[in-house]
């Protein structure tokens, strides 16, 4: 392949953000490169008159020094100027997990020397998660310290922030942190203590029975426990929100939707006057001309991917417009199948071209800010003949979990009877596997008592 496809493929690829960093690269490495600038808000007034001075004899301008200064079969810009001063960008620092958890060793006035060292073993040995991930014997032989000692050590570790940490299962995890609420004289507290098990297969008829409380207090006890982290060193692992900029935007007018796209802060490319007639009169040879025909022919190429970019988008929108307009007006339950290559084949492209095209990209509608593969699905057939989208179908089940009676949730089964009647063909196990993917448990333990 030309490797000017090759690099037009990738500007395809490139989203907003990166596309503008990109191009500010090209207008630096390309002087045939410049910025359609907005017209001076004064330019019609006439220019202030300079004092006359005696006209000195202009020297002739090497124009093929300048071009070719530091130029050895490829432009490289001189770097004869000063450094000029600047201010350096200071990331903000934040500690990790365990940098946390040491810090709380070494401040803690109450460990001795030994101590310290057991606890820089036990914290070296906690996961992201905040639990342990090996045993007191174990830390004991490697410290050569008694295991008492140990576990001493890593009670207190289990009291520093946050709570929950260093414990050697879910179950130690939770208790860690029931107790620093709630107190250990408590219903949840005997619950995750004695009836761990019967807990996590929702069997609080049992769980009742035995404590001689009502079923409906084991729920709320249930419920408090469902409120603590289970993994209480991921708070210090997670990444900040990443938030995107939309590459185009489709509004709604009068009744109908218009696509734009999100591009006013990309550099507006152009060729250089000045250089481009430099080209045509300069009358260079050798490696001078052959620098300024390639940086000529860059130029114009960029220019025209450029715009070939907007196109391509434009036209691929436009087509998702036009075949989820459903899902513009009614919302997500609309959303119809679509597949990449029914696009491609809709405009003329590829398949790959098209999906070089909705990679990364985002667009904003008056639904919310979706990415555009969002719109991509595949589909399930209906009693008419028609196809649904399976993301339509998805929604639709996480609808009806929604709406079901807490004491009688809707099993799989009930679900597929449910879409059925609607008009929808599945399968039980596509429901459940479509469950799964949208993070529901299974009726059983989705059922309130």
């Amino acid at each position: 392949m030309n490797p000017r496809l090759y690099q037009a493929m990738d500007l395809l690829y490139l989203p907003l953000l990166e596309l503008e960093q990109h191009l500010k690269q090209e207008l630096v490495g390309n002087p045939f490169l410049d910025l359609e600038e907005p017209e001076e808000e004064f330019a019609d007034q006439p220019e202030a008159e300079e004092p006359v001075e005696e006209k000195k004899e202009e020297e002739e301008i090497d124009w093929e020094e300048i071009l070719l200064d530091g130029f050895d079969s490829g432009y490289r810009s001189s770097s004869t100027h000063e450094d000029l001063e600047g201010y350096e960008r200071i990331p903000e620092t934040t500690l990790d997990l365990w940098d946390h958890l040491l810090e709380q060793l070494y401040q803690n006035q109450g460990f001795q020397n030994g101590q310290v060292e057991i606890g820089e073993e036990i914290i070296g040995n906690i996961s992201e998660d905040g639990f342990l991930t090996c045993s007191v014997e174990e830390i004991a032989s490697l410290t050569g310290s008694p295991v008492p000692e140990v576990e001493a050590v890593l009670g207190r570790i289990q009291n520093f922030d946050p709570t929950g940490v260093g414990a050697r299962d879910l179950r130690e995890c939770l208790l860690l942190q029931i107790a620093e609420r709630l107190g250990e004289d408590n219903l949840a507290y005997r619950v995750v203590h004695d009836h761990f098990d019967e807990l996590s297969t929702h069997k609080y008829h049992d769980i009742a029975r035995v404590l001689g409380v009502s079923a409906l207090d084991v729920q709320e006890a249930a419920d408090q426990i469902a409120g603590l982290d289970p993994k209480p060193g991921r708070k210090f692992a997670e990444l900040p929100t990443n938030y995107v900029t939309p590459d185009i935007i489709v509004h709604e007018l009068d009744g109908r939707y218009v696509v734009v796209l999100n591009d006013g802060d990309l550099p507006r490319l152009r060729i250089s006057p000045a250089y481009q007639q430099l080209a045509q009169n300069g009358g260079f040879k050798g490696q001078a001309k052959e620098f300024v025909q390639s940086k000529l022919n860059s130029a114009n190429w960029i220019i025209q991917a450029i715009e070939q970019r907007r196109q391509t988008m434009l036209k691929v929108t436009h087509v998702i417009l036009d075949r989820q307009r459903e899902f513009f007006e009614s919302g997500i339950q609309c959303l119809r199948p679509l597949t990449l290559k029914e696009v491609a084949d809709e405009i003329g492209m590829h398949e790959s071209t098209i999906s070089r095209v909705t990679n990364q990209k985002w667009v904003q509608t008056p639904r919310g800010v979706f990415p555009l593969k969002f719109f991509f699905s595949s589909g399930l057939s209906t009693e008419e003949g028609e196809d649904v989208s399976a993301r339509g179908v998805k929604a639709r089940i996480e609808e009806m979990i929604k709406a079901e009676a807490p004491r009688n949730p809707l099993t799989d089964q009930q679900i597929v009877e449910k879409l059925k009647s609607e008009g929808v063909n599945i399968a039980r196990r596509t429901v459940q596997k479509y469950r799964d993917q949208l993070g529901i448990l299974s009726s059983r333990y989705r059922k309130r008592v």
